[in-house]
């Protein structure tokens, strides 16, 4: 029969509290601002206009925490991937994370130099406003970063769907603990 001690260093390790509350509280802002991009053209002008204002401020708020989150990432060693992943599991594994932090980064920078090219500030939730970036007010910037943040939101949607598909998959396998790593709900 395996001791407690032996039991325990089966465990995989976990992520740490500050980067699982990151990841969710980010994940969860993430699948809001997607909902309020894709479908606020969709609604009454009324109606879209305070998407956008939710948008725009969700997106400002992503990319704080996403610097935030970086920064934690790199000043703390996340736990090593699993034994039973294989080799080109940790590699897509890797390239998703990295290519994650890329998109919530680009994501909300390209939206916040798109609203700049009309040169107004973002409000944050109406408690302040955020002062626009300076670049052009012509069309043609304003034009690129429209496509390259709706490019982007694309992207993020696709990243979004693979990592939910990839954890469902060892989820399903028997893999467990891979899920556990990030679950908010498992205690230490």
């Amino acid at each position: 029969m395996a001791t407690a001690a032996a039991i325990g260093s089966l465990e995989p390790g976990r992520y740490s509290r500050v980067a699982i509350l990151l990841h969710w509280v980010i994940a969860a802002l993430i699948l809001v601002n997607l909902y309020l991009g894709l479908f606020h053209e969709d609604m009454s002008k009324p109606v879209r206009a305070t998407m956008m204002f939710y948008h725009k401020a969700i997106g400002l708020t992503v990319l704080a925490l996403t610097l935030l989150r970086l920064a934690w990432r790199l000043a703390h060693r996340p736990p090593p991937y699993d034994a039973a992943l294989k080799g080109w599991e940790v590699g897509v594994a890797r390239a998703t994370h990295w290519t994650f932090y890329a998109l919530l980064i680009a994501l909300p920078l390209t939206g916040w130099l798109l609203v700049s090219t009309g040169g107004k500030p973002i409000s944050w939730f109406g408690l302040f406003d955020i002062p626009a970036l300076p670049v052009s007010h012509a069309d043609g910037p304003h034009d690129a970063f429209d496509t390259l943040h709706g490019l982007f939101g694309y992207a993020m949607l696709l990243l979004v769907l693979l990592h939910v598909a990839g954890a469902i998959r060892h989820q399903l396998r028997g893999h467990r603990q891979v899920f556990g790593r990030m679950a908010p709900w498992r205690v230490r």
